[in-house]
C-alpha cells in the first residue's frame, strides 16, 4: 500500500524561478515575494541562489537589479503557477504594464518547470532567454549546473560559459 504522503510528492514538479528587483527597497521586495510563494499551500521552497547586482538589459536608463534564482517545488499547473506569480507581483507594487525591459519592484519568470516545453501566447518554458542572459544563468548555475536545458540540449554550465558577462 502506497502512502498518501508519497502520492502528493509524486505530484510535486522541480521549477526554477528568475526573481529580479530594480525599484526601491530591492532586497525587502525579495525577501517578502521568498515569504509570499513559500506560504503557498501548494508550493514547497527548496533552496536560494546567492543574489547578484546587475546591470539592466535594454529598456530606459535605469537602476541595478538585484537577481537571484529559486528551486521550488509545486503541483500547480504552469498556468496557476503563473497566476499565482503575477498576483504576487501585483502585491509587492508591480505596475499593471508587461513592457519589456522597464524597471520594477519584483520580476517573477518560470525558467524551468521539470523537463516540460510549452510554448503558448504569454507563457513559453523553458523561458526563451535563458541562454543569453548571464543574471540569470549565474545565480541557476549556483543551484543546478548540470540541468540540461530540454530544447537547446547544454547544461546550464554550459550555456554559461557561452554567455557574455554582464554584472
Amino acid at each position: 500500500m502506497v502512502s498518501i504522503s508519497l502520492l502528493a510528492e509524486k505530484k510535486l514538479k522541480k521549477v526554477y524561478l528568475g526573481v529580479g528587483s530594480n525599484i526601491g527597497l530591492r532586497e525587502e521586495h525579495l525577501k517578502k515575494a521568498k515569504i509570499l510563494i513559500s506560504y503557498h499551500p501548494k508550493i514547497k521552497f527548496l533552496r536560494a541562489a546567492p543574489v547578484y547586482k546587475t546591470e539592466p538589459v535594454g529598456g530606459p536608463t535605469q537602476g541595478k537589479f538585484l537577481n537571484t534564482v529559486w528551486e521550488i517545488e509545486t503541483e500547480l499547473s504552469p498556468r496557476d503557477l503563473l497566476q499565482m506569480l503575477l498576483s504576487t507581483e501585483r502585491s509587492l507594487g508591480r505596475a499593471e504594464t508587461r513592457e519589456k525591459n522597464t524597471p520594477r519592484t519584483i520580476d517573477l519568470d518560470i525558467l524551468f518547470y521539470d523537463d516540460l516545453t510549452l510554448q503558448e501566447a504569454d507563457l513559453t518554458i523553458p523561458h526563451p532567454k535563458i541562454s543569453e542572459r548571464w543574471f540569470v544563468l549565474k545565480p541557476l548555475w549556483d543551484l543546478a549546473s548540470e540541468l540540461i536545458h530540454p530544447i537547446l540540449g547544454k547544461s546550464v554550465c554550459q550555456m554559461l560559459d557561452e554567455c557574455h558577462e554582464s554584472y
